[in-house]
């Protein structure tokens, strides 16, 4: 069995360019600790709108195998060595937003089996054995069905993994604070006085926010701001990134958030924890 970092930090997400959007800074900043950062992506994103019109050729498989690539280089940039795709590349379809005929595809992530997926999910955590896994809360941050399975399959592929030996001491989802977006937005509004954007639209386009009493751990990422940055503009068919902005295919601006937030569902939370591990006894791990 292969010698792994005491520290092992596994990050369930549902299409290429999520990890870099909600974690980024998080992943940078635990890859350059030596932390073993392991990322799951459940999709290729087949079906995502492109913004470059020089790329918008690209469709089906075709844009998923150039997503798949994009990934390749953010992951790269965040500093992350071990990258996956659930159940191998191109098992789970892109499921299309909510509430269209896509959503029906028998081959999209959204009819996957859960308990087939999660078991996918669970040979990774018996491989890696992590101590901690990121994923989406029951939403899916914000209503996308690729995003709610992969929250179904992860929370499921938890408990499978117990069954079978090993346990997660630490699950989180991903929350970003009420008062941070409203601050970060009344920023942008003064900083970009002409407003690109509807700001109502945009902030309910953040995926994950919740009121700042849900929220038990808030992760420093602003030394690997420019790693988060790079990693986002790698996905060059689905992010526009003007730091401290960016922008997906709705043209609606968002803030780049550098400190990234959680909710601890399963764990011990510390009192104000600022570190995913805090708490955890990791002496002899392996």
């Amino acid at each position: 069995m292969t010698e792994l970092p005491a520290r092992r930090l596994l990050l369930v997400h549902a299409h290429p360019d999520d990890e870099s959007i909600n974690n980024g800074a998080t992943m940078a900043r635990y890859a350059a600790e030596g932390v073993h950062v392991t990322l799951v992506t459940c999709t290729l994103g087949e079906r995502g709108e492109v913004i470059p019109a020089g790329l918008r050729h690209l469709t089906g498989p075709a844009l998923g195998a150039h997503r798949r690539g994009e990934l390749a280089e953010a992951v790269r940039a965040l500093g992350v060595g071990d990258a996956r795709l659930l159940g191998g590349a191109g098992r789970y379809g892109d499921s299309g937003m909510m509430g269209i005929a896509d959503n029906d595809d028998p081959g999209c992530f959204w009819q996957a089996d859960v308990d087939q997926a999660a078991g996918h999910l669970a040979d990774v955590i018996l491989d890696v054995r992590p101590q901690v896994l990121v994923t989406y809360d029951d939403q899916g941050g914000y209503g996308h069905p690729d995003h709610i399975q992969a929250h179904r399959v992860a929370m499921r592929a938890v408990d499978l993994a117990a069954e079978r030996g090993h346990r997660i001491d630490k699950v989180y989802w991903n929350r970003v604070p009420r008062t941070v977006v409203e601050a970060a937005f009344a920023r942008l509004e003064d900083e970009l006085p002409v407003l690109p954007f509807d700001k109502s639209a945009s902030m309910d386009d953040v995926p994950g926010v919740v009121d700042d009493e849900r929220v038990t751990t808030a992760v420093d990422g602003a030394a690997h701001a420019a790693a988060k940055a790079a990693a986002m503009r790698a996905h060059a068919t689905q992010i526009d990134v003007a730091e401290p902005y960016f922008a997906l295919s709705n043209e609606l601006a968002q803030p780049l958030f550098t400190t990234e937030y959680y909710e601890l569902v399963r764990g011990t939370a510390e009192p104000g924890e600022s570190d995913l591990f805090a708490g955890l006894d990791l002496e002899g791990t392996s």
